[in-house]
């Protein structure tokens, strides 16, 4: 394995970490008094201010090689270093869903699909959300999905509910990527499709916003929303019918490294903050961090996140030098740890804070939050470590041979 970069990714890491620390991180407390200041839901100007800097700066849309040049491995330090403040992917035009949906696009869009929704989101202009679960199905399985997509001329007709749309409360959400079956007679991983629903298209209804534990993401949101005989041009769909799967697939990858590599961060930052703590606090006499407790929980973290680290940079390393495909058991393996680990972490910064660690002087209990969540997002841990016990019994082979 060669986790080395090139020249290039060396300076961009450079520049994000000076414009994180210039304009990022001193504006942290200026972005919860706008958001509680007025319409939580509205775009933020600090953000825009913020966004349009980035883009100046060279700092923008890392994400895409065909932008950035930069590969998964390359990126994957600099979504650490954006994931260490919650809300600054959005900064540099790197944030979900949106990310992976421009990949989708970018992939499987055609050149009009590219021209009307991909070179908008790419610049920052819109927002999107990706519709994929279902309330009233376990979709960890997508093949329990209940969203249909007819055929009828040369438009096709949407019916489903679905939720945890995250972006679709957004003011600026103008697309939805919409998951549904075309054909329920065919094999069950052909039965499904993918496509392009403007958000303001009758029979589109956002129903409510959704809170995560008390938190309601504002101002991009997780959307419940209806889509009621909603018709749409037979040009919007992508790929073709039964290509659902095959979509999904190609646009999980990547996402996965981007969300593992963002809880780092936090993980990162958590530690830091334990640290910190632990020196200015004391208790029973002496600093907490000459207590053993203590001691042991930030030796462990140090540990556990570099370990974490580690394997998410080879699975970068392999999805570039083999492919997605043959580092799926990787891309499982991530999506376990990652999450747990940085809970783990992040619950003992919190404990080290006492009262105030769960309170909002301090940005623990969003963290704590936005990892718990990802044990869920993108599939639940159970079903990735099922994934990962089947290639192991069958004797799946190394598909590269480390050097």
């Amino acid at each position: 394995m060669n986790f080395e970069v090139c020249e290039k990714a060396r300076e961009v890491a450079r520049l994000l970490s000076a414009f994180m620390d210039e304009n990022v991180y001193p504006n942290e407390t200026a972005y919860l008094n706008e958001l509680e200041s007025g319409d939580r839901w509205r775009p933020l100007e600090l953000i825009e201010d913020l966004k349009a800097k980035a883009r100046a700066a060279g700092l923008w849309n890392l994400f895409l090689p065909a932008e950035s040049g930069l590969t998964n491995l390359e990126y994957a330090p600099l979504a650490e270093i954006m994931g260490r403040v919650i809300w600054a992917s959005e900064v540099f035009n790197c944030s979900a869903p949106d990310t992976g949906n421009m990949e989708v696009l970018h992939l499987y869009g055609t050149e009009d699909q590219k021209a009307k929704w991909l070179r908008p989101l790419l610049d920052g202009e819109i927002r999107s959300c990706f519709s994929m679960t279902e309330p009233n199905v376990a979709s960890s399985d997508a093949t329990n999905i209940e969203a249909s997509i007819v055929r009828d001329g040369d438009d096709y007709v949407l019916n489903g509910e679905k939720w945890w749309s995250t972006g679709g409360g957004d003011a600026r959400c103008r697309l939805s990527i919409f998951m549904g079956k075309t054909d329920e007679t065919a094999p069950k991983h052909l039965q499904q499709s993918m496509i392009l629903v403007p958000m303001d298209t009758p029979g589109v209804v956002v129903q409510r916003q959704l809170n995560v534990f008390g938190f309601d993401d504002a101002p991009s949101g997780h959307s419940q929303i209806s889509f009621i005989n909603v018709r749409v041009p037979k040009e919007n769909i992508l790929l073709g019918e039964g290509r659902g799967f095959e979509i999904a697939q190609g646009r999980l990858g990547p996402g996965r490294v981007h969300h593992c590599m963002r809880l780092i961060g936090i993980a990162e930052r958590s530690l830091e903050m334990m640290c910190a703590r632990a020196r200015a606090r004391v208790a029973f006499g002496r600093p907490i961090a000459e207590q053993g407790v203590v001691r042991q929980w930030i030796a462990e973290a140090r540990c556990a996140i570099d370990q974490a680290r580690l394997l998410v940079l080879r699975t970068a390393w392999l999805m570039d030098t083999a492919g997605n495909k043959a580092a799926r058991r990787e891309i499982a393996m991530i999506k376990a740890v990652v999450p747990q680990m940085a809970l783990k972490v992040i619950d003992r910064a919190i404990q080290v804070h006492g009262g105030g660690g769960v309170s909002q002087d301090h940005p623990l209990t969003q963290f704590w939050i936005y990892a718990r969540s990802l044990r869920l997002a993108d599939g639940p841990d159970e079903v990735h470590l099922e994934s990962i016990a089947k290639m192991e019994i069958s004797g799946r082979p190394s598909a590269v041979v480390d050097q």
